[in-house]
């Protein structure tokens, strides 16, 4: 049982002072009865909420799926630049969202964004050895001996050990990487080992859910329960 004010709160209906206002108003039913309370205390899942006539679908947690564009960064807030929050569309806002993980600022890609610290945690977790597979553009030529370099793991001369990872050569200069890690730079760094810099990337997969080809830079959606479970598919 919550109070009624903090659930549309959670589900996105308004600040804690707009919502009290549409309670007290008469705009908000609970089980076809007016409440004017803000205290009332009701059980979510199982209880009919219309506010203003329209019916609320709650959800516990929201998980979205976004497109990233370039020049967008990886978090809550930022006195600088757009964050990921700040380009989401009016429907998808609601208290606690943050993104799993990080994407740099210029890099492109699956971004997935959520309210359920659980299951952000479960998608980052070092134990669960969740692979994110990025394409990437290169400055110069690609060779075999780059795949097995990337396959026995890069040490970088400060002494940076990254993990082994699986390079797939596409083209002279473009690739698909594979790697189980998430530290700072790192694809870009274990291209500058091989002499190599990065001229564009972009996230493709995490673990088993792909980016949708639909979504165009920006874009963004609510991922499904089954693409939720498919994250996780292998650990």
């Amino acid at each position: 049982m919550e109070r009624l004010d903090k659930i549309l709160v959670s589900q996105g209906v308004g600040s804690r002072s707009e919502v009290q206002k549409l309670i007290k108003k008469k705009n908000v039913a609970v089980d076809g009865e007016i409440v004017t309370k803000p205290d009332y205390k009701v059980e979510p899942e199982n209880a009919e909420i219309k506010v203003a006539g329209q019916a609320l679908s709650f959800k516990k947690h929201l998980y979205i799926m976004m497109n990233k564009p370039a020049g967008v960064v990886s978090a809550t807030k930022d006195s600088r630049d757009k964050t990921v929050l700040d380009i989401l569309p009016d429907k998808l806002r609601r208290k606690n969202l943050a993104p799993v993980g990080r994407l740099d600022k210029d890099t492109e890609g699956l971004m997935i964004i959520s309210d359920d610290g659980e299951f952000a945690h479960r998608v980052l977790s070092p134990k669960k050895h969740i692979y994110k597979k990025y394409y990437a553009e290169l400055n110069g030529k690609l060779t075999e001996k780059m795949i097995e370099s990337f396959k026995n793991g890069i040490t970088l001369k400060d002494g940076t050990r990254f993990l082994p990872a699986e390079l797939t050569i596409l083209s002279e200069n473009s690739a698909y990487v594979e790697i189980r890690e998430g530290k700072f730079h790192q694809v870009k760094k274990m291209f500058s080992s091989q002499g190599l810099s990065v001229t564009y990337l972009k996230r493709v997969k995490i673990g088993g859910l792909s980016l949708d080809s639909n979504l165009h830079i920006g874009e963004c959606r609510e991922l499904t329960d089954y693409e939720k479970q498919t994250i996780f598919i292998g650990i």
